[in-house]
This record gives structure tokens, C-alpha cells and sequence, in this order.
């Protein structure tokens, strides 16, 4: 089968009616070039919705030509994701509906194409409150065209799996479509044939398929590979097949794809095991959009936000709340991290007032195939989850769609384990809020508790967990826990102690936790089996659910905390990621590797010293108002708190070398020490001991002198495809390279040659600026541009910023 990327050629523009169509009256169409987010360009404003970062909804129609179809062909469009509620049309005749705007499908177009002529793709896509995060819009992922003869196998119809593996020899088993679109008999040859990463063939079989006009039919084949290489997290071998059609002694037709050979396995005494060995998921929770590209879906992109999660210490993700991408898929199977796919936020009932529940019933099914289908053959998934905090989950009804749901997954993919992410909040019905209510009730009647403004997120966060130790808790998951191999917990980490011996078979996985309960939930992982890893929410920030993680301030004596779950205009991000939009690691992000055991050396981070002594109101995703700097210009003599986070039982704080005291740290004081100092400008330095030994050190240096510009291409050599793309870090530095992080300023950028500026924006949470500008501010000293390849070249990315020389970087687009 031929298979074109077909992603350039198309226009956008605001749908118009039949009658404006009519006489001439339609909106013009903008060229684009695929994957496109429509919603980026749109605005932003007050009266927007904080869930979506404040963008507006809206209505796109894309319009493409196909050159003159043939007859003797066999032709299918595919489409990776469409945002949302999708309309296809061919030459104005209808050929789908898709609701879900995340789940890819596939469309045979062939008997609609006309042969002497021009044909007419038009795809139709809305979105208006319709999610709780920023969704994007319109054709935000690949667009394929698939094209064979009428002797044919189905597009990424080819499925690998490896039932029986140990080191002398692994089977694999490979299934095949054959679809017979002619009108004749066929007695074909189905050729199946494994690689590994040489190219080498490693093992090859053969079978007949004989197939009549209108079969469609599976052909499958056992091989065996002897002293298999396994795919793992250190070493992530992947072999690849390829399945060859042939008739009277010529192929026909052809399909590959990759596979990896290893073994899972799980249990409460055990845990999860990988080829044998347990193994502890760090895990991290990740939405789908890309900061400055918006939801639009590039390889490289994905690829990127795997390596620097995987670089920051995780070993899993976590999809939320909706199926991965096939580009980040193939990074994980490529990179080695584990993968959680999950297929829905919402089952029918909704959370959003337009949200996919109208269409879950009529759909779900559909929605599960287009998941297994997409994920079978990627070695990096281990768990589907079939549902995000469902509020019905607890019911009747919920459990037997629950229930249903997963014998669903398992006859599709019995290789790999069922969960559904599960909070207490929701499943704990009608007596968990009674006892919420009698609970706040109670706080209020406690003079100075309720609403106090010192309150922070993280006791707010250690209320709501104690609310999930309520009976009804227990009584409203057990059926939905039953039906699972494994019990996802959303914020129930109190229930893990308790919940192993009340049902000692059941495993746990804390699908998602607060930030700040990192170190106590990675201990619960570490020390009870049945618990198998931890997702954090979240692992990279993402547009939407504004400020769920902000910090507010008020003079000591005032209100505190923040009055809402969300912020108000113009917040855009969560502000709740280990890692920024831009990629940048946040001080939470050092933390968590220390925790994990990963990091020996102490970080260091510092409280913004504008805000000391204010009263800080925080949520349970907040994370300390701090900076990994020490440079505090117009701050001279200011006081300000050092946090230091090292696994060590001390750690000491030097400022220009001399001593600020020395504070526990380590486990017992949840790896922390904080010391109150004064700002001088020049070094800050913490050495973490243990047993009185030194284990390591970090330091911070004050920037001086002139703020200059400085460039670093994530990689100066890049593919001309259109799907690459090269990160342009933009910093402002004094002459040794160290941070200026108060020096903010707007900065522009220019490309020259065979590329185009894709995305250019900072981490900022709080900003009216959009991401499809050539300027910006920067924030806390850093910016992010994005390019991407047009052709190939050279092309010049330069950068000017005020007060500053501009610079340039050089990047060498290569077919």
C-alpha cells in the first residue's frame, strides 16, 4: 500500500452556508499546511472559559483537491485526530461522522472519486464547551492517504503480539487483513517476514489465502525468533515486520510496522514486572497540546517532550485524558518509557455543557477499537484505561458500561492490563457528600480554621485525602475496582495501606497525585507491592485549567488563598507541570528526581523576594513560588527563603562563602531544608552530607554586567520533512552564561531560508500574548521559538531583544 502523507494543500476558513455558497458569498479560505490548530488563532478573552485558557470556540471548514482518482484502485483517507465532531465529505457526498476528537479512522473514499477531474475533500470541525482543557481545533493531527489495489491489506490492519517469550526463543504472532475489492477469486500468497534492527530477516512464513469478491478476511501466522533481543526501558530493541500480499508470483501489495519482544506480568506480591524484573512506575500525566504549537501534533515535537521527561527521571506516562498521538506512541516504543493510554475523560455523563458524553453511547465502542487498533503493535503500552474520574462509575449503570468496556479492551487485547483512573470525590455518591458537608460544617465552627488565609494547598489537599477514607469510599468503587486489573486512585493515597488488606489481590496504581505529595506517595510505591508507581499531575504544563497551580499574595493580615479552582484572565496555563511549556525543568521537577533516587547533588531554589512575609495562597497543584536563581537585581539586602532540597541528612547554605547555617533534610524532614537569608548578589551554595560526609553540592551564581542574548538549537541539523522541527532556547545572560532573570524584555525573531517560524511564546501563565507572532516577551529570562523546515537548506533563525546585539543560529535542513 502506498501511503502519503497528505497534510499539505488545504485551506481553513469560517464555514459558509449553502445559500452564500450559492452566490458566491463564502468565506476565503487561508492556505495551511497540516497539523494545524485552528483554535490558536482565535481569541482570547474575559469572557472566555478558564478551563480552555480562555479561548473561544468555533467552527472551521478545511478544503483540499485530490488529483483525478483511478478505478482499478482502492483508496482510504486516514485521520489521526480531528477536533472535533468531525464531518468528512468527498465531492459533497457525506463519508463520516466522528465525534470523538481524539480517536483516528479510517475512510475508502475510492468509490466516490471521479476519474477525468479534480475531486473535493471537505472536513468540517467545531469545538465550544466541550472540554475542561484547552482542546485546540480542526485537523490538529496527520492526515494520510492510503492508496492500493483492489487485492489489498487494510491499512494498519497488520497486529503483532508476542505470547511466549524466554531466552531461547520468543513466538510471535502476526495477524493480517486481506480485503478483496475485485471481482474475481483470488488465491493469494500472504509473505510475513521479521527484522531486527540491522535488517537482518530473523524469521519468515508463508500461508495461502484464498479470498472471494467482498472478503474480508484475517490471515495468522506463528514464527519464532531464537535468542530474542527485549525491548525494555534501559534497552528498547525494536525488531519490525513486514507482511507482503502476493498474487501469480508478484506482491501486490505491502505493510510494515515495528514491534518489541518482552513480557509483562503483575501481581499484589509481586507488582508489575517487565521481562521478570519489577519494575516501579514513575509516572508522569501529560495532556496532549505543546505549549506554543498549540494542540497541532508534530513528531518531533513529541519525540522531544519524551526525551526531557524521560531525562527528568520518569519511566511512564500517563495520556490524559484522551488516546496518544501515534508520533509520541512511537517516540516511548523508540526511547523506552512506559505508556497508560486512556480513552476518555467522560463516559455519558457530561462535565462540560457540549462535551462528548452526548455521543459516548453511540460511540465508546468504536472509540476502543480506534485505540487498540493504534496502540497493539507498541511494545512502551502496558495499561489502557477505560475512563477518567467518571462520575457514574459508582452506579448501576456506570458499572455495567464499565464493565463492558473492559471485556471490550480485553477481546481486542488480552496482552496487556485494564484500569480506570478513580477518584473518591466523585465514586463515594450521595454519603460521601453528606460527610463533606457535615466536614466543612464542622471547619467552619472551628474559630479560625475555616477559610483561614494561611491555608495552603497542601492542607487543603490533606483534607480532601482524609475525606476518601469515608466507608462510602469503599462501597460505591468495589464493583468498578472488580472489573479491573488494576485499581487506578486519583488522590486516594490514603487508602493504599488500608485497601491492601481489606482486598489483598487488588493492585494500585496512584493514576494521579498532587505535586507536594511526592515524596510520602513514592514511599507507599517503594514500600507495598501492590502499589506499582505514582502519575503526578502533571509532568509538562499544558494550556487550560488555568491556574489550577497558581500562587496568590496578600499583605499579612488580608484574605489569603485563591477563591476558585481556576484563575481568572489572563491566565492561559495550568501552572502545575514539572516542566514548563517551553521544556524548561521547574524546581519541582529536581525535586521529584531526588525523591526518586536519581539525583545525589542538592538544588537549590529561591522564593521570589517581592513576595516575602506576604501570605501565600496556593491549591493542592501548587508547587512553591521559587526560582532556581540568584539573581535578584534592585533586591540588594532583601530577605528572602532558600529552599534546598537534598537526599542527605544536611544540608548547609553559604552566601559569597560564608555560612548560613545548617538544617536537616533527607526523608524524615521530606528532603527539604529552608533557610531565611538576605540577598547579596554573588554565590549561593548548599553541600549536602550524610553521616557527616560530604555527598554533593550546587551552586548558584549572580549575573553582572551588560544582559546579553544567547541562542541554543536543540539540533542544527535537522530532516527537511515537514512533521521535523528544531527548539530555538532564547536566554538572556550575562557574559559567563549565567541567567538574567530579572532582565525580561520583548524579543523578535526572524527566519530566513526554507523554514517558517511554527511557535514563539514563553512559560509565562500569565499573559495576553499568543504564540503565532514573530515577537514576545521573555519571562524569568527565557523564550522559545519554534521552527520548521519548508524545504531543504539553511536556514537562519535570527534574534533581537532591546538593549541587546542580535544573534543568529544556523540550521541545516537535510534530505
Amino acid at each position: 500500500m502506498r501511503h502519503t502523507l497528505f497534510n499539505d494543500g488545504w485551506t481553513v476558513r469560517a464555514p459558509s452556508s449553502a445559500f452564500e455558497e450559492r452566490l458566491g458569498l463564502g468565506h476565503e479560505g487561508m492556505p495551511v499546511t497540516l497539523p494545524h490548530d485552528a483554535m490558536l488563532a482565535s481569541a482570547r478573552s474575559r469572557s472566555g472559559r478558564a478551563a480552555t485558557a480562555f479561548y473561544e470556540g468555533g467552527e472551521w471548514e478545511y478544503r483540499r483537491i485530490l488529483d483525478s482518482g483511478a478505478q482499478a484502485e482502492s483508496v482510504y483517507l486516514e485521520f489521526e485526530g480531528v477536533y472535533r465532531d468531525a464531518l468528512v465529505f468527498v465531492n459533497e457526498n457525506p463519508v463520516a461522522h466522528r465525534p470523538n476528537g481524539y480517536s483516528g479512522f479510517y475512510v475508502q473514499i475510492d468509490h466516490l472519486l471521479r476519474v477525468d477531474q479534480p475531486n473535493e475533500l471537505r472536513v468540517m470541525a467545531r469545538a465550544h464547551d466541550d472540554s475542561r482543557w484547552y482542546p485546540g481545533g480542526g485537523l490538529y493531527r496527520n492526515v494520510w492517504l492510503h492508496s492500493a489495489g483492489r487485492l489489498h491489506l487494510a491499512p494498519g490492519g497488520v497486529q503483532v503480539l508476542t505470547p511466549e517469550i524466554d531466552d531461547a526463543v520468543a513466538v510471535i504472532a502476526v495477524a493480517a487483513e486481506v480485503r478483496n475489492h475485485s471481482v474475481a477469486m483470488s488465491r493469494a500468497l500472504v509473505r510475513v517476514q521479521l527484522m531486527d534492527e540491522s535488517g537482518k530477516v530473523v524469521a519468515s512464513a508463508e500461508a495461502p489465502a484464498t479470498t472471494f469478491p467482498g472478503d474480508s478476511l484475517g490471515v495468522r501466522q506463528r514464527l519464532c525468533i531464537g535468542s530474542p533481543q527485549r525491548w525494555s526501558l534501559d534497552h528498547p530493541t525494536l525488531y519490525s515486520c513486514r507482511v507482503s500480499l502476493c498474487e501469480d508470483g508478484r506482491v501486490v501489495d505491502e505493510e510494515s510496522t515495528t514491534f518489541g519482544i518482552r513480557s509483562l506480568s503483575l501481581d499484589p506480591v509481586r507488582g508489575l514486572r517487565l521481562n521478570g524484573e519489577p519494575v516501579l512506575l514513575r509516572g508522569a500525566c501529560v495532556h496532549h497540546d505543546n505549549g506554543p504549537l498549540g494542540a497541532a501534533t508534530f513528531d518531533r515535537a513529541e519525540e522531544r517532550r519524551v526525551d526531557l521527561l524521560r531525562a527528568a527521571g520518569f519511566n511512564a506516562l500517563r495520556s490524559a485524558h484522551n488516546p496518544m498521538s501515534k508520533a509520541m506512541l512511537d517516540a516511548c516504543d523508540r526511547l523506552g518509557m512506559l505508556v497508560m493510554d486512556e480513552v476518555s475523560d467522560m463516559w455519558e455523563q457530561p462535565k462540560s455543557p457540549h462535551d462528548y458524553a452526548l455521543h459516548f453511547e453511540k460511540c465508546w465502542e468504536e472509540d476502543v477499537e480506534a485505540m487498540v487498533r493504534k496502540d497493539i503493535n507498541h511494545p512502551s503500552v502496558i495499561m489502557y484505561s477505560i475512563g477518567n474520574e467518571i462520575p457514574e462509575a459508582g452506579t448501576p449503570h456506570g458499572s455495567r458500561l464499565g464493565r463492558a468496556m473492559a471485556e471490550k479492551v480485553r477481546s481486542l487485547d488480552a496482552s496487556r492490563f485494564v484500569t480506570e483512573a478513580v477518584t473518591g470525590l466523585l465514586i463515594g455518591g450521595p454519603e460521601l457528600l453528606d460527610e463533606l458537608r457535615r466536614g466543612m460544617a464542622d471547619q467552619g465552627n472551628q474559630e479560625g480554621e475555616a477559610h483561614s488565609p494561611s491555608t495552603t494547598g497542601a492542607e487543603v489537599a490533606d483534607k480532601l485525602n482524609q475525606l476518601v477514607l469515608a466507608p462510602s469510599v469503599a462501597k460505591h468503587s468495589e464493583e468498578a475496582f472488580s472489573y479491573l486489573d488494576v485499581c487506578g486512585y486519583n488522590y486516594m493515597e490514603l487508602r493504599y495501606a488500608a485497601d491492601g488488606e481489606t482486598y489483598p489481590n487488588r493492585v494500585i496504581v496512584g493514576t494521579e497525585t498532587h505535586p507536594m505529595a511526592i515524596d510520602t506517595g513514592w514511599a507507599a510505591v517503594r514500600d507495598r507491592p501492590h502499589v506499582i508507581g505514582d502519575f503526578t499531575w502533571t509532568g509538562w504544563d499544558y494550556l487550560g485549567e488555568a491556574g489550577i497551580g497558581r500562587t496568590t499574595y496578600s499583605d499579612e493580615g488580608s484574605g489569603g488563598g485563591p477563591a476558585s479552582f481556576v484563575g481568572e484572565y489572563p491566565w492561559r496555563t495550568a501552572w502545575c507541570g514539572d516542566i514548563d511549556i517551553t521544556g524548561n525543568r521547574r524546581p519541582q521537577s529536581y525535586y521529584r528526581e531526588i525523591v526518586f533516587g536519581l539525583r545525589d547533588d542538592p538544588y537549590l531554589a529561591v522564593r521570589r523576594p517581592e513576595h516575602h512575609r506576604k501570605i501565600a495562597g496556593t491549591t493542592p497543584w501548587s508547587w512553591s513560588d521559587t526560582v532556581s536563581s540568584w539573581s535578584w537585581d534592585g533586591h540588594d539586602g532583601a530577605p528572602l527563603v532558600v529552599e534546598a532540597y537534598a537526599d542527605a541528612d544536611e544540608v548547609e547554605l553559604f552566601v559569597n562563602g560564608r555560612s548560613m547555617g545548617t538544617r536537616p533534610a533527607g526523608a524524615p524532614h521530606r528532603y527539604r531544608a529552608e533557610f531565611e537569608t538576605v540577598y547579596e548578589p554573588g554565590s549561593l551554595e548548599a553541600v549536602a552530607r550524610r553521616g557527616g560526609r560530604e555527598v554533593g553540592r550546587a551552586t548558584l551564581r549572580s549575573a553582572k554586567g551588560p544582559v546579553q542574548l544567547a541562542l541554543e538549537a536543540d539540533r542544527d541539523v535537522i530532516a527537511s520533512h515537514p512533521l521535523d522541527l528544531t527548539f530555538v532556547t532564547l536566554t538572556l545572560v550575562d557574559d559567563q552564561g549565567s541567567l538574567h532573570g530579572c532582565a525580561d524584555r520583548s524579543v523578535s525573531v526572524v527566519v530566513e531560508g526554507p523554514g517558517v517560524l511554527q511557535g514563539l511564546g514563553s512559560a509565562n501563565p500569565v499573559s495576553e500574548e499568543g504564540f503565532l507572532g514573530s515577537s514576545c516577551r521573555t519571562f524569568d529570562g527565557r523564550a522559545l521559538a519554534v521552527v520548521r523546515p519548508t524545504g531543504p537548506g539553511e536556514i537562519m533563525v535570527t534574534v533581537s531583544a532591546e538593549g541587546c546585539d542580535p544573534k543568529s543560529v544556523r540550521i541545516s535542513a537535510k534530505l
